[in-house]
C-alpha cells in the first residue's frame, strides 16, 4: 500500500510542477498586459510625458451694429408735415388713432377734406338749433301743399326730422349735393377746404402766412368742437327732451 502511495504521489510531482510553472507564467504575462497592453512593449523610464499644443482662442470679428432705420415723413402733393400740417395743434398735435397716415398720402388727403366737410355742416347744424331753440324761425311756408309754415316747427331734432315732409327733406338734400359736386367742388391742385374755385364771390383771402395759418387752424378745431357738440345735442335731447340742456325748454 505504501508502495502504491509513493508511486502516485511521485507520478502526480511533475504534473504540479508543470500546472505550477503555468500559473506563474500566467501571472507574468498579465501583470505585463497590464502596464503596456498584451503584446506592448513595456514604457520607457525616465521619458518626459508629451503636452499638447493647447489650442489658441479663434479671435472672433466685431459685428457691425446696423444703424436703425429711420422712416421717411410722409409727404403729399400739398406738402404734408406732421410737424408744421394745418390741423396740428397743440395739446394733442399729431394725434392718428386710426393710422391714417401709413395708408399713404392720397388717403390722409382725402381724409383732410372730409375732416372739414363734415366740421362746417356741423357748425351749421350746432348754430341752426342754437337759433331755433331761442324762437328765431325763416318767414313764411315751408310747405303750402301741406300748410306748414317755418314757424310751426319745433326746435327740437326729432321735432325738425319728423315735422319737414319728405319732399322737403329730398329738396334739402338734393341741394346739398349740388353744392358739393358743382358749386363747391374740391380741386386736388387746391389745398384742402379751398373750393370756392372761381365763383364771383368777394372771398376773404389772407396774403400772411401766420395769419392764414391761424385763421385755418381755428376753423379746423372749431369743425371739430361743433361735431362734438351736435353730436352732444343728439345725445342731451334723447335723454332729456331739449338739445340745449340745462337750458329750460318751451314748446
Amino acid at each position: 500500500f505504501f508502495f502504491l502511495f509513493r508511486t502516485a504521489i511521485l507520478d502526480l510531482m511533475p504534473a504540479k510542477i508543470l500546472l505550477s510553472a503555468a500559473c506563474i507564467g500566467a501571472l507574468a504575462l498579465g501583470v505585463d498586459a497590464g502596464f503596456t497592453g498584451i503584446g506592448g512593449a513595456a514604457p520607457k523610464r525616465g521619458a518626459k510625458p508629451v503636452k499638447k499644443a493647447a489650442k489658441k482662442p479663434v479671435a472672433r470679428k466685431p459685428v457691425a451694429k446696423k444703424a436703425p432705420v429711420k422712416k421717411a415723413v410722409v409727404r403729399s402733393a400739398g406738402g404734408f408735415s406732421p410737424a408744421s400740417d394745418i390741423g396740428v395743434t397743440p395739446p394733442l398735435g399729431l394725434f392718428d388713432p386710426l393710422n391714417l397716415l401709413a395708408r399713404g398720402p392720397e388717403v390722409y388727403r382725402r381724409s383732410q377734406e372730409l375732416e372739414i366737410k363734415h366740421g362746417r355742416l356741423a357748425m351749421a347744424a350746432t348754430l341752426g338749433v342754437i337759433v331755433t331753440e331761442a324762437g328765431i324761425r325763416l318767414p313764411g311756408y315751408l310747405s303750402i301743399s301741406e300748410d306748414i309754415k317755418f314757424a310751426d316747427q319745433p326746435g327740437t331734432l326729432d321735432g325738425a326730422y319728423f315735422g319737414t315732409p319728405l319732399a322737403g327733406w329730398v329738396q334739402i338734400v338734393a341741394f346739398i349735393a349740388a353744392l358739393d359736386v358743382a358749386v363747391f367742388r374740391q380741386d386736388p391742385s387746391n389745398d384742402p377746404g379751398d373750393v370756392v374755385q372761381d365763383l364771383p364771390f368777394d372771398w376773404v383771402r389772407y396774403d400772411d402766412p401766420e395769419t392764414k395759418a391761424f385763421k385755418l387752424n381755428a376753423e379746423r378745431n372749431n369743425g371739430r368742437a361743433a361735431m362734438m357738440g351736435i353730436i352732444g345735442m343728439m345725445i342731451h335731447e334723447s335723454l332729456t327732451g331739449n338739445p340745449v340742456w340745462p337750458l329750460p325748454y318751451e314748446a
